[in-house]
């Protein structure tokens, strides 16, 4: 549980067997208490009750979820406020539940845990923008190296220079100063070439869900979506022109965030702009994910484990998956793809391996249709470790290994035309395995030798229906321009 400044939220989570966690229930409750503290440096009777009734319905979630520890802590407005204590002690008496005030280190660590343990980002700075503070982490090889919090948080910022409904050019160019000159003075250094910024909390994730539903884009979850300075920009400015009734109703915004969103926005881009951050990859995770991983006693693992991790407890989950085939069936496509195409990255051989992997959890849908099934299980899944793209990439690999016409049309604006060979080549290559791999018996080895000779290809293996085989050759031709000779073993080749 984290009791912030601006809301109050929960998440139940378990560790499954593979080392992955598993969310079981949430919760939410917009509380403001940051407001309470900067007008008169308490917190009121009324901010009280409303923190109580919150945590006790929280409390209950828990219980009705099974959940056998409880984790809470409180942020800015609790360190800031006079009478904390008093809330922490009837929190204490009527929900049963120990809330620790945790000092802004504490919240950069616990919040850089969480917010990077499931991205693909080895350097850079994490921001977390809360209600009342920011907080700024440092990481190299994913370890942390330094930590600032500054009094940037969106609530705050926006009651103290957004007087105005809609707000004027001068209150949002004195927002914008005041949270570059914080980040200068407190000796935030620029990115280095190649360090990311990632961003969690509440005002990022809204920010990016709104930039998403703004145009067609193929993955649905905010984990891992990159919003560039420019469409800051753009937000800061579409949301600083409405006003605040307008804000409410705005598509892809929490209605309860509009008179703090303008703030945040601009906190953001001036953020962006003082450590010269082209991008900023948004986190669906953060601190309440880090307290879960310190109590776990887990560090942060490299981007490689996560994905891998990640994948294995996706794949867990459906009964139709067989571990025993699907190492099979990545065997035969990584010995086709280092004989078809020598020249190619760990990246690619990666991406193969992992469609290989995971390609019969679509089978739990229905067997007939499991690529394009599949597919939409990656793209609409919890994975951890991909990037949007390299996770689109994964998708229609899957997708069109069962479909002839690999267009990547369906991945835009993550996959262009560029993909296009790639992509037909690696399906070739899936769909050659997947056929492949029906034909071995689960006790038996791997029957499949594959061998370039010029303008041909020449593959020996159990594939012994001439359709079939002239199927997989015309594909072959497409995709690779060359000219696939089958050879079953102790029969005729086509």
């Amino acid at each position: 549980m984290d009791l912030g400044s601006n809301s109050a939220r929960m998440v139940v989570l378990r560790m499954d067997s593979v080392g992955a966690l598993e969310i079981l229930a949430d919760g939410r409750s917009p509380l403001r208490l940051a407001r309470d503290v900067a007008a008169t440096g308490r917190l009121s009777d009324d901010a009280m009750a409303k923190t109580v009734d919150a945590l006790r319905d929280f409390r209950a979630i828990a219980e009705g979820t099974g959940a056998r520890r409880t984790i809470a802590v409180a942020t800015a407005a609790l360190r800031d406020s006079e009478n904390a204590d008093e809330l922490l002690t009837r929190i204490r008496d009527r929900s049963g539940i120990d809330v620790r005030v945790i000092d802004g280190e504490e919240e950069a660590r616990f919040a850089s845990l969480g917010a990077m343990h499931g991205l693909q980002a080895d350097h850079g700075s994490v921001i977390d923008i809360g209600g009342g503070s920011m907080e700024l982490s440092r990481l190299r090889d994913r370890t942390l190296v330094g930590s600032w919090t500054l009094p940037l948080g969106a609530l705050r910022m926006s009651d103290r220079f957004l007087r105005s409904d809609p707000p004027t050019d001068a209150e949002v160019q004195a927002l914008g100063e005041e949270a570059r000159r914080s980040l200068v003075d407190a000796g935030v250094p620029p990115l280095a070439g190649d360090e990311r910024l990632v961003g969690t909390g509440g005002t990022i994730r809204n920010l990016a869900k709104r930039d998403r539903r703004a145009r067609p884009y193929p993955i649905p979850r905010l984990h891992g979506y990159v919003l560039t300075m420019r469409r800051v920009q753009d937000l800061a400015a579409l949301l600083r022109s409405r006003r605040l009734s307008r804000r409410r109703a705005t598509p892809g915004l929490n209605a309860d965030r509009a008179d703090s969103i303008v703030g945040g926005a601009l906190v953001v881009l001036g953020t962006m702009q003082a450590i010269e951050a082209s991008e900023l990859i948004v986190s669906g995770q953060g601190l309440r994910e880090g307290l879960a991983f310190e109590a776990l006693g887990e560090g942060l693992p490299s981007a490689d484990e996560v994905r891998r991790i990640s994948l294995e407890a996706l794949a867990a989950r459906f009964a139709t998956w067989d571990a025993g085939r699907a190492e099979r069936r990545a065997r035969i496509a990584e010995r086709l793809q280092e004989a078809l195409e020598p020249e190619a990255g760990t990246g690619p051989r990666e991406r193969l391996v992992q469609a290989a992997f995971v390609l019969d959890i679509g089978r739990s849908v229905d067997f007939y249709r499991r690529y394009e099934h599949t597919a939409d299980i990656l793209t609409a899944s919890d994975l951890a470790g991909f990037t949007h793209r390299k996770l689109a990439y994964l998708a229609a690999v899957v997708r069109y290994a069962g479909d002839e016409s690999p267009a990547v049309r369906l991945y835009r604006p993550l996959l262009g035309a560029d993909d296009r060979l790639p992509v037909a080549r690696a399906a070739t290559i899936l769909a050659i395995a997947d056929e492949i791999e029906h034909r071995v018996a689960p006790e038996g080895g791997i029957p499949v030798e594959c061998e370039a000779r010029g303008r041909s290809v020449v593959l020996t293996a159990p594939l012994f229906d001439p359709y079939r085989r002239s199927i997989l050759a015309d594909r072959f031709a497409r995709a690779f321009g060359k000219r696939l000779v089958i050879r079953a073993p102790g029969g005729p080749s086509a």
